[in-house]
C-alpha cells in the first residue's frame, strides 16, 4: 500500500482556469505581428514554458533572441491585465473541499505551475497561504515536460516522490511528474492518457477514492 504525504497541484486548469487569459494574450500579440493563432494551436501551449510557447507559435518560423524577449513581455504585460479580473471565486469546483480534506488528513500541499506569475494568482484568488511550498517558472532551470519543478517542491514539502500525487491538467506536466516517480492525476482533455488516474475535473472528488485508486 502506498503511503501518500504530500499533493502536489498545478496552478492553471487544475487550481483555477487562467487559460483563457493565456490565449487572449497570445493572440492579441500573434494579431500584432502577422501570425495566425487559433484556440486549437493554443492547446499546444499548455503546461510549457513561456520561451516555448512562443517557439510553438511561431511554428518553426526563426525569431532573433532580443526580439524574443521583447515578445514575451509584451505578452506577459498583456497577461497581467487580464489577471486584475481574478477574485476567489475563480476558484474550480472541488478545489477548496480536496485541499481541505488533504489538510484535515495531515498531507503537505504543494504547487508546482510553470508560471512566473503563480504567486500573483494565488494572491488574487485568496490563496497565499494555502501551500506549503510554491515551485514556479523562477525555480528550476528545467520546465516541464522535465521532471525538476516538482522534484524541487517535493524535497521542499520533505517527501519523497513515491509519496506524492501531482494532479496536472497538461500531458508535459503528467509526463513531467511520471519522469519524477510521482503519482499522478490527469485532469480533462488536455491531460492525455498518461495518467496512473484520469479524472474529468476536480469536482466531486473525495480525497479517499482517489487514495484508493492510486498504487
Amino acid at each position: 500500500m502506498t503511503t501518500i504525504r504530500g499533493l502536489i497541484f498545478d496552478l492553471d486548469g487544475v487550481i483555477t482556469d487562467t487559460a483563457e487569459y493565456h490565449f487572449l494574450a497570445w493572440k492579441r500579440l500573434a494579431d500584432e505581428e502577422g501570425i495566425a493563432f487559433t484556440r486549437e494551436d493554443n492547446e499546444a501551449l499548455r503546461g510549457v514554458s513561456r520561451r516555448e510557447s512562443l517557439n510553438r507559435m511561431l511554428k518553426g518560423q526563426p525569431i532573433d533572441e532580443t526580439t524574443a524577449q521583447a515578445w514575451m513581455e509584451r505578452k506577459n504585460n498583456y497577461y497581467l491585465d487580464y489577471l486584475d479580473e481574478i477574485r476567489p471565486a475563480g476558484i474550480l469546483d472541488g478545489v477548496n473541499d480536496l485541499l481541505a480534506q488533504a489538510k484535515a488528513a495531515g498531507m503537505k500541499l504543494g504547487l508546482g505551475s510553470a508560471s512566473k506569475n503563480a504567486h500573483k494568482v494565488l494572491e488574487k484568488l485568496g490563496m497565499s497561504t494555502t501551500f506549503d511550498v510554491v515551485g514556479d517558472g523562477y525555480s528550476v532551470v528545467n520546465p516541464k515536460p522535465a521532471p525538476d519543478l516538482f522534484v524541487w517542491v517535493a524535497g521542499g514539502l520533505g517527501v519523497y516522490p513515491t509519496q506524492a500525487i501531482v494532479f496536472e491538467d497538461a500531458e508535459a506536466g503528467i509526463d513531467a511528474a511520471r519522469a519524477g516517480g510521482f503519482w499522478t492525476v490527469g485532469l480533462g482533455v488536455s491531460a492525455g492518457e498518461h495518467g496512473h488516474l484520469k479524472l474529468p475535473s476536480l469536482a466531486g472528488a473525495s480525497l479517499d477514492n482517489i487514495l484508493a485508486q492510486i498504487g
